[in-house]
């Protein structure tokens, strides 16, 4: 689906509250945290309310490479949107304040909202640290609340925990809910009634439909169509040899409003992982050798926030010509130590970097997931390697509480990003 930013904001007579006659048949809420990671970052620093924030990645949230992970509502004002260029963004927003990420914290408050969801069902389907699906058809007669009242009470319940902002969408289905909240933003309720969802949809824009990028739209457009509702109009047949069988099928689904999936709680996630681009090309082998391991202490913290542990070990490189190569290697039993982590993608990197080669962005990623602690196998020539997950989730925990510059490996002390840490806080 489009940005939700692309879409012209909601007509507010949909808007329903706690008493809204207008959500029965409405089982299914998307609960969407408003700007998070800046909304966040805010709330640990009140001083950083009401003005324009950045959270940038990268080592170096002063620096011209790396993307946009977060930006608030007072600088999206100014055109500053996720996935930008940080150097874009900037010239967007000169004034405004750009901040480092701290993924534990997001993590953890991330746990706290999710928790409240199960509270009010255990249908609850997570799609990212900060957005989820639930199911609450089966929680309104037991809670003696409608969907929308449920749905104001979690925004209440979300603001009361945890000091920040989410928006509700509310309708019978998934792709309808998801499209209200993200219309209701920011610190919103939408309601999109069973019996009046064409009235809502049709006058939409085509980026409204799921799957609709700028080739599909561009199909869309030379067979006349603008809208939603010029979609819902054209004869499948038609739609068929514009966008190809399957896609035709979803689209001309979406467009009368019909979604079939069901909210599916605990989707396995397939990976998690960190990268950087770097503000200057990297040939120093020291130097990425350090970047390398804040990378893997970026992801091993964000397995162990989520109780997760990986066999396959991944690293994306990609050099100054902009080649890019991934190269991984599977564990016998699964982890989330940083330090067994870093040891193979150490390896990785040693491997695959020709003498003299500059290096524009690395990546981490650990894949074949599963759930739970576990017990990793001893080895015979393993040292204290036994030690670290206690050592890590001791770190992980004053980290959490104290933020990233706490605690951290003695490699990154030093660093430019670690000192722009200590200043932030």
């Amino acid at each position: 689906m489009g940005r939700s930013a692309d879409l012209p904001r909601a007509d507010l007579s949909w808007r329903g509250g706690a008493g809204c006659a207008a959500d029965r048949g409405c089982p299914v809420l998307h609960v969407d945290m408003d700007a998070f990671y800046a909304s966040v970052e805010v709330r640990e620093r009140p001083e950083l309310a009401g003005r324009p924030v950045v959270v940038a990645g990268g080592s170096n949230p002063a620096g011209d490479r790396g993307v946009v992970l977060s930006a608030s509502y007072q600088a999206r004002a100014f055109g500053v949107r996720s996935a930008m260029p940080v150097a874009q963004a900037r010239r967007l927003c000169p004034q405004a304040e750009f901040v480092s990420p701290h993924f534990p914290r997001y993590a953890e408050v991330s746990r706290g909202v999710m928790a409240l969801f199960r509270e009010i069902t255990p249908l609850v389907e997570p799609l990212s640290l900060d957005e989820a699906f639930l199911d609450v058809g089966g929680s309104v007669r037991r809670l003696g609340m409608s969907p929308s009242g449920i749905g104001e009470w979690i925004r209440g319940q979300v603001y009361d925990a945890h000091r920040v902002t989410c928006s509700v969408g509310v309708a019978p289905n998934k792709f309808l809910a998801k499209l209200a909240s993200g219309l209701s933003k920011p610190d919103g309720l939408l309601v999109v009634p069973a019996d009046g969802a064409l009235g809502f949809l049709h006058p939409l824009p085509l980026s409204a439909l799921w799957g609709v990028g700028q080739r599909t739209a561009q199909a869309l457009r030379r067979l006349g169509c603008a809208t939603v509702a010029d979609v819902a109009s054209t004869p499948l047949p038609a739609l068929r040899r514009a966008v190809g069988v399957a896609c035709a099928q979803h689209l001309h689904e979406l467009a009368h409003g019909r979604d079939e999936r069901r909210v599916v709680p605990n989707v396995a996630e397939k990976s998690v992982g960190a990268e950087e681009t770097f503000a200057q090309d990297v040939a120093d082998r020291a130097v990425l050798r350090r970047e390398l391991l804040r990378l893997v202490d970026r992801a091993t913290v964000a397995l162990r926030c989520r109780g997760l542990r990986g066999r396959t070990i991944a690293l994306k490189i990609r050099y100054s010509d902009f080649t890019t190569i991934i190269r991984s290697r599977t564990l016998a039993e699964p982890t989330d130590s940083a330090h067994g982590v870093f040891a193979v993608t150490a390896d990785l990197l040693d491997a695959n970097l020709p003498r003299g080669a500059a290096v524009r962005l690395l990546g981490v990623r650990v894949e074949q997931l599963v759930r739970g602690a576990g017990v990793e196998q001893l080895t015979l020539d393993g040292g204290n390697a036994a030690n670290w997950p206690d050592v890590e989730r001791a770190a992980d925990a004053a980290r959490s509480r104290f933020g990233n510059a706490a605690v951290c490996p003695a490699t990154l002390l030093n660093a430019p990003g670690r000192q722009a840490e200590r200043r932030e806080r």
